[in-house]
């Protein structure tokens, strides 16, 4: 490749369930040159997240507009200003934005943050970004932990999950992590320092939960739905508090789940347990809370008392692959794709 050719994955066509590989198109055309009051972007890396499914149904979520076929998947990124005709940026500035899959973007600034001389830049799209920002914000100001209470969160050592439950345990809470296989258990438990953690393809998983949670659960981080959250609800102490931030086990479902109708038993257990679920979306709260969370987060991890995990895949071409298996649970930590090493 060379610098006048850009490569742009876009959304082939639209996935019944599951993704697979065939609902992307790698394609290739000239890099844009940059007009009046723009910038030309080289992305350094591609942020991979769990709503990127969402966006490629027919019918998206209220909170952002679905991918056109054809288009270019979006994505969170980090750029070099290659060229500038924008008074706020010069060439060689690292940024953080939104050029989405592909190697060239235009900008025309409005949506670019310059990222200095951070050291590791691609922390900006996890731990020190978003998904981090997620977790801060679910957790402190509508789950509310107080020391002594008991926290689970699931997908605990995913991008937002891994922060969720090290920052109950910066505040004096008891953390049950739940994830997906010995390996991520291990994990959970041994180096990010929950005090108990749960494999959830365990079929006693439910029963594991009852026993690891004697005194029930204040707070639950909902990030998956499905079979977690059956396990958890009955749990659910009077006045729990219940952040919604997601539910990826149902993301790939293309039509509704046959069986028991659970919206009885979920409304119910709300009413008579006087439970606060509420639903988040970070997009929100940027204005409101993230220069307290930018300036608390940057503090933890200097200081050794969050750890950050990347997940990072080298190659654009590796995006489908790596957003299918982010789908599936395989990631541990903030999924990258590091798109050039130059």
């Amino acid at each position: 490749m060379t610098a006048t050719t850009n490569r742009r994955i876009v959304l082939a066509s639209r996935p019944q369930g599951a993704p697979t590989p065939d609902n992307f198109r790698l394609e290739e055309g000239p890099v844009p040159e940059p007009g009046e009051g723009q910038v030309l972007l080289r992305t350094l890396y591609l942020s991979l997240d769990p709503y990127m499914r969402n966006l490629m149904d027919e019918i998206p979520p209220a909170y952002a507009p679905r991918v056109e076929l054809g288009a270019t998947m979006v994505g969170g990124t980090v750029n070099r200003v290659v060229a500038s005709r924008h008074p706020g940026f010069k060439a060689g500035e690292i940024v953080l934005g939104n050029a989405g899959w592909q190697d060239y973007a235009l900008s025309d600034g409005s949506d670019l943050r310059a990222l200095g001389d951070m050291k590791q830049p691609s922390l900006a799209l996890g731990g020190l970004g978003m998904p981090a920002f997620t977790a801060y914000v679910g957790l402190l100001d509508i789950g509310q932990p107080k020391p002594g209470d008991t926290v689970v969160v699931a997908a605990a050592t995913g991008a937002v999950g891994s922060i969720v439950g090290q920052l109950a345990k910066l505040k004096g809470a008891r953390v049950i992590g739940i994830a997906g296989g010995a390996d991520k258990v291990a994990f959970a438990r041994d180096e990010l320092g929950f005090d108990v953690a749960l494999d959830r393809h365990d079929p006693q998983l439910a029963q594991n939960l009852a026993e690891a949670a004697p005194n029930g659960i204040d707070v639950y981080f909902e990030n998956v739905g499905g079979a977690v959250f059956d396990a958890v609800l009955p749990l659910l102490n009077t006045g729990a508090r219940v952040p919604v931030i997601g539910v990826i086990a149902q993301y790939n479902q293309n039509a509704a789940v046959r069986g028991e109708d659970r919206l009885p038993k979920v409304m119910s257990t709300i009413l008579q347990k006087r439970i606060r679920m509420q639903g988040l979306v970070i997009l929100d709260h940027y204005e409101t809370r993230y220069e307290d969370f930018a300036r608390d987060m940057s503090s933890w991890v200097a200081d050794d008392k969050i750890k950050l995990i990347e997940d990072v895949l080298d190659g654009l071409e590796e995006a489908p692959k790596g957003l299918i298996g982010l789908l599936q649970g395989s990631n541990f930590g903030k999924v990258v794709v590091c798109v050039t090493h130059s």
